[in-house]
């Protein structure tokens, strides 16, 4: 079974972008280092994104996924036109994610935003939470949490810092329980 990943920046108040939405804010990594990125990326072959998320990244530049299968859920048309890479997903998003996570493939990548991971959480669909704590108050902001049904445990499988303040708190969460 293909394991699902959140792996995302967060300041240390817990938001993963200004009150406009932008991460203009995320810090540029020191010459040399990109905080195990590229090693992440050599293990996936999906995302999952939001559709706020996916306007975001189309309107930053050039789609850096082309070689993923990229799964954006929207109830919308999307205001951009997609690249050849990704499919628009309008059903259930746990739904969706239980059948994909059967599929052949490697590790599937939840981007976010903090509307799609939430009900993937509380589906207990998230094996792994890979969580780049970015030592920055912003005050206000998107919240990476949302409204969870249930506490859930984590268990630490590592964590590690850069000398720039960049935590990396990487958890592995219980697995989906079927009621």
């Amino acid at each position: 079974m293909r394991k699902v990943v959140l792996y995302i920046a967060t300041s240390l108040d817990g938001y993963i972008a200004s009150p406009d939405g932008s991460v203009e804010w995320l810090p540029t990594p020191p010459p040399g280092e990109d905080y195990g990125y590229a090693d992440f990326l050599a293990n996936a072959d999906a995302t999952l994104l939001g559709r706020a998320t996916y306007e975001q990244v189309v309107e930053s530049g050039e789609w850096p996924y082309p070689s993923f299968t990229n799964y954006v859920f929207s109830r919308q048309p999307p205001r951009q036109l997609p690249h050849e890479s990704v499919r628009f997903i309008s059903t259930d998003p746990a739904a969706f994610v239980r059948e994909l996570r059967e599929q052949p493939g490697r590790t599937i990548w939840l981007i976010g935003g903090s509307t799609l991971a939430s009900p993937l959480l509380t589906a207990g669909l998230v094996d792994e939470l890979m969580l780049f704590v970015v030592p920055r108050l912003l005050g206000a902001g998107i919240p990476l949490w949302r409204h969870q049904d249930h506490a859930q445990p984590l268990h630490l499988l590592r964590t590690q810092t850069w000398p720039d303040g960049m935590t990396l708190l990487h958890y592995q969460l219980p697995p989906e329980t079927v009621a």
